[in-house]
């Protein structure tokens, strides 16, 4: 076994993910207070099925918000099918795919030039096989097919897990303020947020800010009480 060691841990971001759109016109209204609310890494477009044309104007009307911003945009392959050159004329960075063969259809249209995420994960082995096809990071805690999601306790340890052995990001969907500090101190690089923003009664703008500072605190204290070591043993 030998030992490797990482440069120092940064900050965890945050990822934010749309609804699904048909109509981007009011998200292009409320986007900018939204993400001027706290540190956004990236937005995932989630997108209704609709001819080409219609999706790359749809992406299109966000673009400049999105990326004005600093925030990486990214589009939802679950719309896209295997029309990946929807991602470069759209203008997107990039693409989030789900499952080891629609990441292994992507890749010879998105890389080298646009971001690849890769969800629908698992195993252990399906998570090693997004990194070793060139996944930008990998995500785990999403809902499966069936709508249902890993327990909070298998999310966190898939986390550590991953962020002890590997060097690509890792992204940790939270449903709660809770999930996303219980993710942060397993290891997250990145937490990705929706209907917990979208769904605020207060905005989302508040509850975007809220998850910000909490993100930063849970991340203090891990700090602080030393989870986030920057050595890890490989083989």
């Amino acid at each position: 076994m030998a030992t490797k060691s990482f440069p120092p841990r940064p900050a965890p971001r945050l990822y934010l993910a749309t609804p699904a759109l048909d109509d981007p016109a009011r998200l292009t209204a409320d986007l900018p207070a939204v993400l001027a609310a706290a540190d956004v890494a990236a937005v995932l477009v989630r997108l209704k099925p609709a001819d080409p044309r219609t999706m790359v104007s749809r992406v299109k009307a966000l673009a400049p918000i999105i990326q004005g911003s600093g925030a990486a945009l990214l589009l939802d392959g679950e719309a896209l099918g295997n029309q990946f050159e929807l991602v470069a004329r759209s203008g997107a960075d990039g693409a989030h795919l789900t499952g080891i063969a629609a990441l292994e259809e992507a890749m010879p249209a998105l890389k080298p030039d646009r971001i690849v995420g890769a969800g629908g994960l698992p195993t252990r082995h399906e998570s090693m096989s997004a990194g070793e096809r060139g996944a930008d990071y990998v995500l785990f805690g999403e809902t499966d097919a069936q709508g249902i999601r890993p327990s909070s306790e298998a999310v966190a340890e898939r986390l550590g897990w991953w962020a002890e052995l590997f060097e690509p990001p890792c992204v940790a969907y939270a449903a709660s303020r809770e999930q996303a500090r219980d993710f942060v101190a397993a290891g997250a690089d990145f937490i990705l947020v929706d209907d917990l923003v979208w769904s605020d009664p207060r905005g989302a703008a508040v509850a975007l800010a809220e998850l910000g500072e909490a993100i930063g605190a849970a991340f203090a204290s891990a700090a602080r009480t030393g989870h986030g070591g920057t050595e890890v043993s490989q083989a």
